[in-house]
């Protein structure tokens, strides 16, 4: 899929409606920013915002991703099935979403503890108070340092590197 081509397409689609980027963007609740990354490529539409410019546009979403208009209308089973991803994507999001929104509540009571503590002069040497401000302050940080290497990507590259030791274990040991 060549996102300039999509680019082109969504474009050649709004000015046909004659809209502004700005007049999108408010109608699909994303930012002006995004409707232009998908228009010059640089970006491409997530799954359920692609049912939402298909249904907007009155186009079929194997239209958006070739870039291209095709001379059949969306197939109803294509559109449908279209609809149970994203909204099977939605979920998972919002459950993802859900813990970041926990797990960060629980750093920031950690670290507001460890704040109290320490304004506090609790932490004498040796003390509880001391070693529960150090659990405190390091469990916070480290749910952070988590969250941050989970939005970035690199859980996702670690899992797909052992997927790949593990699948060519298994295709030595089958030789």
């Amino acid at each position: 899929m060549k996102q300039e081509k999509v680019g082109s397409f969504l474009k050649e689609l709004r000015k046909e409606k004659n809209i502004t980027q700005e007049q999108l963007a408010e109608q699909l609740n994303v930012s002006g920013r995004t409707v232009s990354r998908w228009e010059t490529g640089s970006n491409m539409p997530d799954i359920s915002i692609q049912v939402d410019l298909a249904e907007f546009y009155n186009v079929s979403i194997s239209e958006i991703i070739d870039g291209e208009r095709k001379s059949e209308k969306m197939n109803k089973e294509v559109k449908e099935t279209a609809l149970k991803i994203s909204d099977y994507a939605e979920v998972i999001n919002q459950k993802i979403k859900m813990k970041f929104f926990w797990l960060t509540i629980i750093a920031l009571i950690g670290m507001i503890a460890f704040v109290v503590i320490e304004a506090l002069g609790l932490d004498t040497p040796g003390s509880l108070y001391e070693r529960a401000a150090s659990v405190a302050l390091g469990f916070g940080f480290g749910v952070l340092i988590v969250i941050a290497m989970y939005l970035s990507g690199v859980f996702g590259k670690i899992k797909a590197r052992r997927m790949m030791h593990r699948n060519a274990k298994k295709s030595s040991n089958l030789t």
